[in-house]
């Protein structure tokens, strides 16, 4: 006989309710018939990592906790860039913007939080914005390709993240702080000041003890008044000054709040039925904003619902574990003195480490570790067990590791409680890890990280993730080489080295013969095999779609708000009255919200709906601009010899022979060329990946420079004569880079591992580069434009509107 299953809706796609929606699934995988609602227009990722995003570190697809396939994998119903506005809890039912109506058994709030917004005149100005989500990343990387001073308000952690992101994005940063030093919530002054001198090293700048009192600009942000009168200037503002539980539909619903949505052990709130978890849930007066308690929230909630024994929530005490732009500190318990306490301190600024504990009737109940925090993990342990220190005080201070402990490293993991978490990231205890290794089987750090999630963000608690695989696995383990992804220990060059030899030729045969321990692959490894196999058989090879991104998949860029971007290409910055009328008339036709020339001289089309794309691209019958893949973007140029007074030779006329020459041509990363008509430079061709500068007489060709988060300038590969030579060193380097590079390295990356010295010694001889330029003008002879084939075939258009990102899963 078969049980009905409950209807369960989660609202809220974030980290603590789709955790706690794991365990549950775990503990009860038949029980409910799941529905999640999500506001953003992303399944469900990790928020800790946005500064990465931010700074470059990691894209979007790297952040993803638990992918499409994941909610269809178990069934679950999500309704991605809807957002719940009202609940009738009498006849258990849920309605959303978009007009979705859904009756649930159970309901889960899991609204998170808003960041707090300084109440001072001018908020409302361009230019002011919050670092929340991935939509204030965006904001933040395009502003800093327009824009060069920003303030930070706020000098928190977040606060701190943003700035380091937007440090590494080209811009002049300061960040303002009411308080006297920095992450005086986590750090007390010794270790905040050290933190700053690091800081201050790395370029980023200090206003502190500053209170704000009103934003400057008419319509966009020009600057920020200082209560003293003081003023800085600002192209951009980001307040990153606290967060406040997102309670507004709880309290509209009639749902008792306090500052937050008031919960009980069990995380129910007043209401039958209804539970709250996360950074929106208040637990005995405690709203918390860090990971480990909201997981341990979700592991109880769970439980709740699966109908398990569980002894409820009694709060937390917090820890804090973090790495500030590169610098490792710790915190826990209370780490101030106050009447009754005492504190030992160990600084040492050569090296970079401060240490402080704070002891209260032979109890530690707080630290400080700055620099070197390896220790964290166990001295939070004594804190929450209230364990008797007396007489190890300085053994303690000077570092577990001290002869004096005379206990082995195993000893200490071993006595650490099960419920302790070892990777703040992904909220893992030590428990959970333990159980991989000896149930689960797993026999090294790799297969740790793909079961449990341990190590797989930040990275910081390795160390502590390698402890426990000695303890527990002890001669069983093994260190394993680490591949292109977690699903194979080989690299690069071993895949194509095998896929060459095997002749191999799709991707699904490269994972099984290569042994890959994941059978459908991941996100990082399926685009790069669809890539190399691409480029090894262009003639055989027919491309994987479906292994590619989104935007590749659509060809177009998907926005925020769940849009597409269209850029059709122009070549070298060349257009005509009767293209930009077609243009006009199809932005028109199709109710643009906005159009707008990008940096690479081509007019984007953004806020186009998905079902109109194919449509679009069949009235404007342009080539795509492929401002969304992983290949030729732009060649941006100046106007040369053919107008400007100083140019020395045609510009356009390069530019436009080249980005016709490479149009559609796939290579491991995007590629951006630039042409300039004299030493000027006016087209910035030395931050291009291939940039071509005009001299007397001849051109210099210049390769690896990079614009974006990581500026680089290029080195000079030669010089040349003649418009013939430039192609054909042109297509030579490209085609090189093509096939030694790795999927997703950027020339710049590539140059700076394999030398300079080492290409131009590939590209000297005249037989390897008519070689090079044979394969890459075969290559390129086989692509046509992905419009054309949409446009020109019905099945295809027809597959379109079927792949497309949809609302629901």
């Amino acid at each position: 006989m078969t049980v009905k299953r409950k209807k369960l809706i989660l609202v809220g796609n974030g980290m603590a309710g789709v955790r706690a929606i794991e365990h549950l699934l775990k503990l009860a995988p038949e029980a409910y018939e799941i529905t999640i609602f999500g506001t953003e227009p992303y399944p469900n990722y990790n928020r800790i990592m946005l500064s990465s995003v931010l700074a470059g570190g990691a894209s979007l697809d790297e952040i993803v906790i638990n992918d499409l396939e994941w909610y269809r994998s178990f069934n679950i119903t999500l309704y991605t860039g809807h957002t719940v506005t009202s609940i009738d809890t009498a006849a258990r039912t849920v309605y959303t913007n978009k007009g979705v109506t859904a009756a649930y058994d159970e309901l889960i709030l899991a609204t998170g939080s808003n960041p707090f917004m300084l109440p001072i005149p001018g908020t409302e100005k361009e230019g002011v914005i919050a670092f929340r989500d991935i939509k204030d990343t965006e904001i933040m990387q395009d502003v800093s390709q327009k824009y060069s001073k920003a303030l930070v308000i706020g000098g928190g952690l977040l606060g701190l993240e943003a700035a380091r992101g937007l440090l590494h994005l080209g811009m002049d940063v300061s960040v303002v702080h009411i308080h006297e030093y920095i992450m005086e919530r986590q750090l007390d002054e010794a270790a905040s000041r050290m933190l700053r001198g690091e800081l201050e090293a790395q370029g980023m700048k200090f206003l502190l003890k500053k209170q704000s009192e009103a934003i400057l600009g008419k319509k966009r942000v020009k600057g920020l008044l200082f209560a003293d009168g003081e003023m800085a200037e600002a192209d951009l503002i980001v307040m990153a000054v606290g967060i406040k539980p997102n309670v507004e539909l709880a309290r509209s619903s009639g749902i008792e709040v306090n500052r937050g949505i008031v919960v009980n052990d069990y995380m129910e709130t007043s209401l039958p039925g209804i539970y709250a978890v996360g950074e929106c849930a208040e637990h005995r007066g405690i709203a918390y904003g860090l990971v480990a308690p909201l997981y341990e929230q979700g592991a109880v909630l769970a439980k709740r619902l699966a109908g398990a024994p569980t002894e409820g929530y009694a709060g937390s005490v917090t820890s804090t574990k973090l790495k500030v732009s590169g610098v490792d500190v710790f915190s826990a318990g209370q780490y101030n003195e106050q009447p009754g306490t005492k504190a030992l301190r160990f600084q040492d600024e050569t090296e970079g480490i401060y240490k402080k504990l704070v002891i209260q009737e032979d109890k530690l109940i707080g630290a400080v570790l700055f620099g070197d925090t390896n220790d964290g993990a166990q001295l939070f342990s004594m804190i929450k067990k209230g364990e008797n220190i007396k007489g190890r005080e300085k053994e303690l201070l000077l570092g577990l590791e001290a002869d004096a402990l005379a206990a082995p490293k195993g000893n200490r993991l071993e006595g650490m409680p099960d419920d302790e978490i070892i990777c703040g990231c992904n909220g893992v205890t030590k428990g959970t890890i333990a159980e991989a290794i000896t149930a689960g089987g797993c026999t090294s750090v790799g297969q740790i990280k793909a079961c449990t999630k341990a190590s797989a963000s930040c990275g910081g608690c390795k160390p502590l993730v390698e402890g426990l695989l000695q303890l527990y696995a002890g001669e069983a383990a093994v260190t394993v080489k680490e591949g292109i992804c977690g699903c194979t220990t080989l690299g690069r060059d071993e895949i194509v080295a095998e896929i060459k030899r095997m002749k191999l030729t799709t991707v699904k045969e490269v994972m099984h013969v290569l042994s890959w321990s994941n059978e459908e692959g991941c996100p990082k490894c399926r685009p790069s095999l669809n890539y190399y196999l691409g480029m090894l058989w262009p003639e055989e090879y027919v491309d994987e779609n479906e292994s590619r991104y989104t935007n590749e998949r659509y060809h177009a860029n998907i926005q925020k708000d769940g849009t597409y971007s269209v850029v059709p290409r122009i070549y070298g910055g060349v257009t005509s009255p009767a293209e930009l009328i077609k243009i006009a008339e199809v932005a028109v036709k199709y109710d643009v919200p906005l159009v707008k020339f990008t940096g690479g001289q081509r007019l984007d089309l953004l806020g186009v709906k998905k079902e109109d794309l194919p449509k679009m691209w069949e009235e404007l019958d342009m080539p795509s601009g492929h401002a969304y893949g992983k290949t030729l973007r732009t060649v941006k140029t100046c106007v040369g010899s053919t107008f400007c007074r100083f140019g020395t030779q045609d510009a356009l006329g390069m530019g436009i022979r080249l980005e016709k020459a490479f149009e559609r041509l796939n290579a491991p990363g995007k590629v951006k060329l630039a042409v300039s008509g004299c030493p000027r430079n006016c087209a910035e061709a030395t931050i291009k990946d291939f940039g071509v500068v005009a001299i007397d007489g001849g051109w210099e060709l210049h390769v690896g420079g990079n614009g974006g988060v990581h500026v680089r300038a290029t080195d000079l590969l030669c010089v040349v004569k003649t418009d013939d030579e430039v192609l054909e060193w042109a297509s030579a380097f490209l085609q090189y880079y093509r096939e030694q590079a790795g999927w997703n390295e950027r020339t710049a990356q590539w140059i700076e591992r394999v030398d300079l010295d080492s290409i131009k010694q590939a590209l000297e001889s005249p037989e390897e580069r008519a070689a090079l330029v044979e394969r890459i003008q075969k290559t390129l002879s086989l692509t046509t434009d992905p419009w054309k084939q949409i446009v020109n075939t019905p099945e295809l258009r027809k597959n379109f509107e079927v792949i497309s990102l949809p609302e629901t899963v």
